[in-house]
């Protein structure tokens, strides 16, 4: 090799002189750590040798960097043609907790935010170009202030867009994100993250939708009156709908019918299956990841991806390491593994991110934040990923089922109004006005006779 010659030769010509001296003068015993060089041709093949070893030692390593940086380089390329939409992140969560949604709290100011994975830098570094914000309220809210805390988290969304409108703007359809991408902000929607949030109200439902939610996750890590949670598949919840109710099914329709995407992220498996055979749009998951590569019950089964393939549906793989390797630790390498799993059995059509960065407490190596999207991206390109399959994964996915999503709304058809039966509502915290009219006397015939017997008896006895 030319190169290994080049940079041996003057090692080479040492050894060489050091050859010509050994035959014009006896030689002394070569000893037991030394190595005799008899000539020339002894002396090239050593130095081919050694080139061989440089090559090993350096060379590879170097090769090896500089593809990384090829890949990466052409990830940018992709991201800044095609940005990312990530399908969940729990920021105005953060917000909440951290300066209960004050953002003039100068700790607040997202250009600085520290401790948290996303602020306005990260968002750029990672090419987000649209983010589903969660507006989430706990479990421990239902059949309590859940409403409330869910406008107060969709309002902190909206003062975000207000505060840095260079860096995000508030959307609610598909149009606004791909101006948002020609713009170069954050396409801003908001995701309800559970159904508790409607509190069992159809009225609530679409008041929300009103409000700018585009998608809502049917439960969260605990049952709704009318759906299952995945809790139910480890045993820890009991199945109360069997997967979707009667009204369930009503809120189905409903969705369908304003054009709110079905989110199945935390469901049960039975209501994955009864929802993806209901709904008459795409659903996703907005953040959730391959069952089989990780045994937790929040992922999704290959069963339920074939039918995510035949409704031209949406799997946004989640990055928690729980779900990820169901171990406290896991890689870049291995959340690629889910993003292969999928596309294999689902189709490359039914890929995305939905990191839920700001949402939980591990992250992989190489995904610690909003920025490292690149990473990622470069990584399906050394899995040999085409640029479309990425452009899709990244983006094009999402806007194609909410643009299916909007296709199938019908504003003009009649709205579903018939309530949840009285009986599905527990009642501590709620009244009960519409279940029944006021009380009058045929409607209540037992107490009016037991009162008139009581007064005919008094009379006898008088």
């Amino acid at each position: 090799m030319r190169l290994g010659n080049q940079v041996l030769c003057s090692e080479d010509l040492t050894l060489k002189q050091k050859g010509q001296k050994n035959r014009a003068a006896p030689q002394a015993s070569a000893g037991p750590h030394h190595t005799q060089v008899e000539g020339p041709e002894q002396c090239e093949k050593l130095a081919r040798g050694r080139c061989v070893m440089w090559i090993r030692w350096w060379l590879w390593p170097l090769v090896a960097i500089c593809s990384a940086d090829q890949f990466r380089d052409e990830a940018e390329r992709i991201m800044r043609g095609t940005p990312v939409i990530d399908g969940h992140n729990d920021l105005p969560w953060k917000l909440l907790n951290m300066f209960n949604n004050q953002l003039q709290d100068e700790k607040a100011n997202l250009t600085s935010l520290a401790d948290t994975h996303t602020n306005i830098p990260k968002l750029r570094a990672g090419f987000v170009g649209g983010q589903f914000w969660s507006a989430y309220t706990p479990c421990d809210t239902q059949n309590k202030d859940a409403v409330r805390r869910t406008l107060e988290q969709i309002d902190v969304i909206h003062r975000m867009c207000q505060m840095y409108p260079e860096a995000f703007v508030c959307v609610t359809d598909s149009t606004g994100i791909r101006q948002a991408f020609w713009e170069g902000r954050v396409a801003s929607l908001v995701g309800v993250e559970g159904g508790h949030s409607i509190d069992s109200s159809l009225g609530v439902l679409r008041t929300l939708y009103h409000l700018g939610m585009r998608y809502l996750t049917l439960t969260h890590s605990c049952n709704t009156p009318w759906a299952d949670n995945w809790l139910v598949d480890t045993g820890e919840d009991k199945a109360e709908s069997q997967g979707l109710s009667s009204f369930g099914q009503s809120v189905v329709k409903e969705m369908n019918r304003l054009g709110v995407i079905i989110d199945l992220a935390h469901v049960s498996v039975a209501t994955m299956k009864a929802t993806l055979r209901l709904s008459k749009a795409p659903v996703l998951f907005s953040h959730s990841s391959a069952y089989s590569l990780c045994h937790h019950r929040r992922n999704v089964p290959d069963d339920v991806l074939q039918l995510v393939n035949q409704t031209r549906s949406l799997v946004m793989v989640n990055f928690y390491n729980d779900y990820v390797s169901c171990k406290k630790e896991a890689t870049l390498s291995q959340v690629a593994d889910h993003l292969d799993h999928i596309k294999k059995v689902a189709g490359a059509g039914a890929v995305g991110f939905g990191g839920d960065f700001d949402g939980v407490s591990r992250l992989p190596v190489g995904l610690e934040d909003v920025s490292k999207y690149p990473n990622l991206v470069a990584e399906l390109l050394r899995r040999q990923w085409t640029e479309a399959e990425i452009r899709g994964a990244l983006a094009d996915n999402l806007l194609r089922v909410f643009e299916e999503v909007e296709q199938a709304s019908d504003h003009t058809q009649t709205p579903e109004e018939e309530p949840i039966p009285k009986d599905k509502l527990e009642t501590p915290c709620r009244t009960m006005y519409g279940y029944s009219e006021a009380p009058s006397l045929h409607q209540q015939p037992g107490p009016l006779l037991a009162s008139l017997t009581t007064l005919l008896l008094g009379l006898c006895l008088l």
